[in-house]
């Protein structure tokens, strides 16, 4: 299981919105203040929406745990890049193969990329997240 912590901004409704912590790997390098990735990390941390999760009970302000199972992710990162990439690369290959042109074969590995995205888009699955609330005994003080 892939896990992360995350806290509840608003809920209703039995939805949680969540947004994930702001915690970046190297937040303890002594060069964060002009450090160029750090910079890039904050950027677009800040860009990152949130994200709703079915939870019945949640508050503003609790802390879920969210676990994704790494088999599904992995299937749908398969569908997601795999299949599209592989479906431009048969199409391009399919007009080299009749003789068609090198514009031929450009036009189809684009036609074969965007039908693979779009065949991903309804056959790809979607992995299930599941939220599980951190009692309040167990959560780290940030003072």
């Amino acid at each position: 299981m892939i896990e992360t912590r995350v806290r509840v901004v608003s809920a209703a409704n039995g939805t949680a919105w969540v947004a994930a912590n702001q915690e970046s790997g190297c937040s303890a390098c002594q060069s964060k203040s002009t450090c160029g990735i750090s910079g890039l990390g904050d950027f677009l941390s800040n860009r990152r929406p949130d994200l709703p999760i079915r939870q019945a009970n949640a508050k503003a302000g609790d802390e879920l745990l969210l676990c994704v199972d790494e088999a599904e992710l992995l299937r749908a990162g398969l569908f997601a890049y795999l299949l599209p990439t592989l479906l431009a690369v048969v199409g391009a290959a399919v007009a080299d193969t009749s003789g068609a042109g090198d514009l031929a074969a450009a036009l189809a590995a684009v036609f074969g990329f965007t039908a693979g995205l779009i065949v991903a888009r309804f056959l790809a699955p979607t992995p299930r997240i599941q939220a599980h609330p951190i009692p309040s005994s167990t959560i780290r003080s940030t003072s």
